[in-house]
C-alpha cells in the first residue's frame, strides 16, 4: 500500500511481502544513482521493523557512499548482531574501517572472512578487498604484494570481466615492484567493456601511475 510519496507497510506475511519488495526497489535505485530514493524506501522498512537486518545492511551501504562511515558502522555492527553469520555486513564494516584508516580491525575481519570459506562470490569479493588493502595501504606494515597478488589472481578467477577486479591486480603487482604487469592488466581494465567513466578515469590514472613505476596508495 503507498500513501502519497510514503510507503505503508502493512503486518503479516503481507507486510514481509511488501518490505522485500522495497529493498529490491532500494537496489535498483542505488545502481541507478539514486540514493535519496533509495534511503527513503529502507526508512519505510526500518520504521516497520526497525530490526529487519536486510535493510539495516542496505542502510548501512547508503550511508557509506555519503560518507557517513560511523553511522555506517553502527548499522553494520546492528544487523551482524541480529544474524551472526552476515557475511556481507562483516565485508562491508570492514571496507569502511579501511576508510576511517583502522587497517587493522579491517584486515583481521577481512582475514576472519576468509577462513570462513564462504560461497565463491563472496569470497573472491573479499579476497579482492583484502587484495586492494595489501597492495594499496599507506601503512607499510599492512602491505603485503606477494600476497595481494595472490588473492586478486584467486579473485580474478570469477572477475575477468570485472574491470574494478583486474585493476586490483594490476595494483597488486606494481606493489611488487613488477610494473610490466601492472601496465598490462590496468590496460586490460580499461578495456572492459561497458565501465563507468568515472572508473575509466580512475584506472586510466592508475595506469599513467604504473607506467611511470609508481605504485598506488590510498
Amino acid at each position: 500500500m503507498a500513501q502519497a510519496s510514503v510507503p505503508m507497510i502493512v503486518a503479516g506475511g503481507a507486510g514481509r511481502r511488501a518490505m522485500a519488495d522495497l529493498l529490491n526497489k532500494a537496489g535498483k535505485e542505488i545502481k541507478a544513482g539514486d540514493l535519496a530514493g533509495a534511503k527513503r524506501h529502507v526508512e519505510a522498512i526500518l520504521h516497520f521493523d526497525p530490526e529487519y537486518w536486510p535493510a539495516l545492511y542496505v542502510r548501512a551501504d547508503i550511508l557509506a557512499s555519503q560518507g557517513q562511515y560511523q553511522l555506517a558502522i553502527q548499522d553494520c555492527n546492528e544487523a551482524l548482531r541480529k544474524y551472526r553469520g552476515f557475511v556481507e555486513a562483516s565485508s562491508l564494516r570492514a571496507t569502511i574501517n579501511v576508510y576511517l584508516g583502522k587497517y587493522a580491525e579491517a584486515l583481521k575481519e577481512y582475514n576472519y572472512l576468509i577462513s570462513l570459506h564462504p560461497r565463491l562470490v563472496t569470497l573472491a569479493r573479499v579476497l579482492k578487498q583484502r587484495a586492494w588493502l595489501q597492495s594499496r595501504c599507506p601503512g607499510p606494515a599492512f602491505r603485503n604484494g606477494q600476497q595481494a597478488v595472490k588473492d586478486a589472481k584467486a579473485a580474478c578467477i570469477l572477475g575477468w570481466k570485472d574491470e574494478n577486479t583486474i585493476d586490483t591486480l594490476a595494483a597488486a603487482y606494481a606493489e611488487t615492484g613488477d610494473f610490466n604487469s601492472a601496465v598490462q592488466y590496468a590496460a586490460q581494465a580499461l578495456a572492459i567493456k561497458g565501465t563507468s567513466r568515472e572508473d575509466s578515469k580512475r584506472i586510466q590514472r592508475h595506469l599513467e601511475s604504473f607506467q611511470q613505476h609508481k605504485p598506488i596508495r590510498l
